[in-house]
C-alpha cells in the first residue's frame, strides 16, 4: 500500500482481466489454411506476466558491480527485438537491465579509458547522474538514426556510486577539459603503486603469497624463495626502500616459478626456481639489447674500457623495449676552440635532442661560468657530441658527464676510459640522482666483463642514488673481489678527481685556482683563449680604422 504506483498498477490489470475474460477460456487450436507452416500466434495473457529486472533478495549490503565493457547497452539496458512475419517486435517483457541496474542502491567501478572509449556512454552516464534516473533508449534513436515506434520504459530513480579508475593523465585530463567531471567525482583517491618496506609490511607480503598459493592450488615458497621475491619487487620499484604493489607480476612470477619447481620435482619453490624465471622472462625479451652489446663486443660500437683520452667519457643511457629495458654505454666527447659562440651540442643542432637534453646542457655551461668566469669574460667556442648516436637523446642524466667532458677538453688533461658516469648536474655543480641506475652499471659492467676487468674500472653514480642500486649477484661479487668500482659523488669536483686522479682544486678569492690543480688547467685555458679572442678583436678593430682612414 505504501507503492501507489503498484497499487494502480494492479488494479489496472484487475480491469482488463474483467474486460479480457474470453481470453482465459480454453480455445481450440486453428488448423492452418496453407501449406507452409505459420508462426505461433503470442498468448494474449503475456501482458500480465511480471519482467523482473533484478532481484537483490538474497543480497547481502549494497551492490558492488564491476563493468569490464562499458558499451551504451551494457550500462543502461536494452530493448530487445523479436521477429514476427518479417518485422521486428518487442514488448515490456524484452527489456534487459543494464550495469546501472544492478548497482543502483550500491558502487559501480568502471575504467575510466574503457568508459571513454564509448563516447556515447560517457555523455550518457553523466546526463543520468545529473537527473539521478536511468532511462533504457534504444541506441539508434539517440543517434536520429531509428525513428520506429517502440516502448518506452520509465525512467527508474537513481542512487548510485560511481568508481571510474585511472592514471592521474586521464584524471587531468578529464578535470581540465570536461567541466562537469569535478561536479559529478568529487573524490579523488590516488593510489600508489608501492608502500614503504617495513618489518610489518614484509610480513603482510610474505602472507600474501602464501595465501595466493593457497588459492591457485600451486606449491608454496620457501625462505629462500620468499627473499628473492622481495628482492624482485624491490628491483621493480628501483629503491631498495620500497615495495611494489603490483601483484599481477608477482603472481605470474610465481606460477612460473611453481612450473621449473615442477621440473625438479621440488616439494616447494626454491630460491633457484624464482631466479631462474626472472632470468628466463629477460632471455624471452633481450633480444635486441643481446644485438647492442654484439655490436660492442665487436667494437662497431665504440666504447674505450681501458686507457685515458682527453675529452673523452663513457656516458650511461637506458634503452627501452616496451618490456624491457636496459643499460647501454656511449661515448661522450668534447672539442674547445676559439670563439664566441659558447657551448653548442652537435645532437641539438642537428635536431636530435629533447628539450630536457637542451636544459641540461645550458646548466652545466652555468656552472663552468660559477667556477671560471669570477675574474674575466669566458670566450670560447666548445661542442659536445653523442658519439654513434643515431636517434634521439632526451633527459640530463648525461649533463655530469658532458660536463666532465669539457672540463678535460679544456684542461687538456686526459680521462679514465675504464670508468663510466651518470648523473645530473646543477648550476651549483652539485650531483644530481637520475633514474635506471641499477640498468646502467649492468649494462657497462657486462662490457668491461667481455673485454677484460683490470680492476681500476667502476661507474660513477650520483651519491643520492645509492638507495636505488638492486644490482645483480655477479656485479655484486665482482665489487667484493675489487674487480669493479661503484663510486658514489655529490659534486662535479669529485668525479673529477675519480676521473682525472688530479686534485681538482679549490676557488680561491682572486677568482683563480691552486697550483697544480684541475681547475687552475681550466682556467689558465680559459684566459688564454680569451686573450687570442681580445688580441684578434683589437687587430681586426685597427685593421678597420687604417682601411677606413685609406
Amino acid at each position: 500500500k505504501d507503492e501507489s504506483s503498484v497499487v494502480e498498477f494492479l488494479n489496472a490489470c484487475k480491469e482488463d482481466i474483467i474486460d479480457n475474460l474470453d481470453d482465459f477460456k480454453e480455445k481450440q487450436e486453428e488448423q492452418q489454411a496453407g501449406p507452409f507452416p505459420m508462426p505461433v500466434k503470442m498468448s494474449g495473457l503475456r501482458r500480465y506476466e511480471v519482467n523482473l529486472l533484478i532481484d537483490n533478495s538474497d543480497s547481502k549490503g549494497a551492490p558492488v558491480v564491476i563493468e569490464s565493457n562499458p558499451a551504451y547497452p551494457n550500462l543502461f539496458g536494452t530493448i530487445e527485438r523479436q521477429a514476427w512475419f518479417g518485422a521486428l517486435v518487442t514488448d515490456f517483457t524484452m527489456i534487459k537491465p543494464g550495469a546501472l541496474h544492478k548497482a543502483n542502491g550500491g558502487y559501480l567501478v568502471i575504467k575510466a579509458l574503457d568508459l571513454l572509449k564509448w563516447p556515447l556512454s560517457y555523455e550518457a552516464l553523466k546526463r543520468s547522474l545529473g537527473q539521478k534516473e536511468i532511462k533504457i533508449e534504444d541506441v539508434g534513436e539517440l543517434f536520429g538514426m531509428i525513428s520506429t515506434r517502440t516502448i518506452r520504459p520509465e525512467p527508474i530513480p537513481l542512487d548510485i556510486k560511481i568508481i571510474l579508475t585511472g592514471d592521474s593523465y586521464i584524471y587531468q585530463l578529464l578535470y581540465i577539459y570536461d567541466d562537469r567531471f569535478q561536479k559529478f567525482f568529487k573524490v579523488k583517491a590516488h593510489l600508489d603503486d608501492r608502500m614503504e618496506r617495513k618489518e610489518d609490511s614484509l610480513l603482510q607480503f610474505a602472507r600474501m603469497i602464501s595465501r595466493y598459493c593457497g588459492e591457485q592450488k600451486i606449491r608454496h615458497v620457501d625462505h629462500t624463495g620468499i627473499a628473492r621475491i622481495l628482492e624482485y619487487s624491490m628491483e621493480l620499484t628501483e629503491d631498495r626502500e620500497k615495495l611494489s604493489l603490483e601483484l599481477g607480476d608477482i603472481s605470474n612470477l610465481l606460477k612460473e616459478a611453481n612450473y621449473f619447481a615442477g621440473l625438479d620435482n621440488s616439494e616447494l619453490i626454491q630460491k633457484k626456481h624464482v631466479e631462474k624465471t626472472i632470468k628466463k622472462r629477460i632471455y624471452r625479451c633481450n633480444l635486441i639489447e643481446e644485438n647492442v652489446k654484439e655490436l660492442v663486443k665487436k667494437d662497431i660500437l665504440w666504447v674505450e674500457t681501458k686507457g685515458e683520452k682527453v675529452g673523452q667519457v663513457n656516458g650511461l643511457s637506458i634503452l627501452t623495449t616496451g618490456d624491457h629495458e636496459f643499460g647501454k654505454p656511449g661515448r661522450i666527447t668534447a672539442t674547445v676552440s676559439v670563439g664566441r659562440e659558447g657551448v653548442v651540442t652537435i645532437d641539438r643542432e642537428s635536431k636530435l635532442s629533447g628539450k630536457i637534453h637542451t636544459k641540461g646542457v645550458m646548466i652545466l655551461t652555468n656552472s663552468l661560468r660559477e667556477r671560471c668566469a669570477q675574474n674575466k669574460p669566458i670566450s670560447l667556442t666548445a661542442s659536445l657530441c653523442f658519439e654513434q648516436s643515431y636517434g634521439m637523446v632526451e633527459g640530463d642524466s648525461a649533463s655530469s658527464t658532458e660536463l666532465y667532458a669539457l672540463l678535460s677538453a679544456l684542461s687538456g688533461l686526459p680521462v679514465k676510459q675504464g670508468i663510466a658516469v651518470t648523473g645530473s648536474v646543477s648550476q651549483k655543480g652539485e650531483i644530481q640522482p637520475v633514474g635506471g641506475v641499477t640498468k646502467k652499471i649492468e649494462g657497462f659492467f657486462d662490457i668491461c666483463n667481455y673485454k677484460g676487468l683490470t680492476g681500476d674500472q667502476g661507474v660513477i653514480i650520483p651519491e643520492k642514488n645509492i638507495r636505488n642500486l638492486m644490482l645483480k649477484q655477479e656485479v655484486v661479487d665482482a665489487v667484493k673481489d675489487g674487480q669493479f668500482h661503484i663510486w658514489p659523488v655529490s659534486t662535479i669536483e669529485e668525479g673529477m678527481e675519480i676521473l682525472s686522479g688530479i686534485k681538482a682544486g679549490n676557488l680561491q678569492t682572486d677568482g683563480t685556482y691552486e697550483d697544480g690543480t684541475l681547475f687552475r688547467s681550466v682556467d689558465e685555458r680559459l684566459q688564454e683563449i680569451a686573450d687570442i679572442v681580445r688580441d684578434f678583436l683589437k687587430k681586426e678593430k685597427e685593421e678597420s680604422k687604417e682601411n677606413e682612414g685609406a
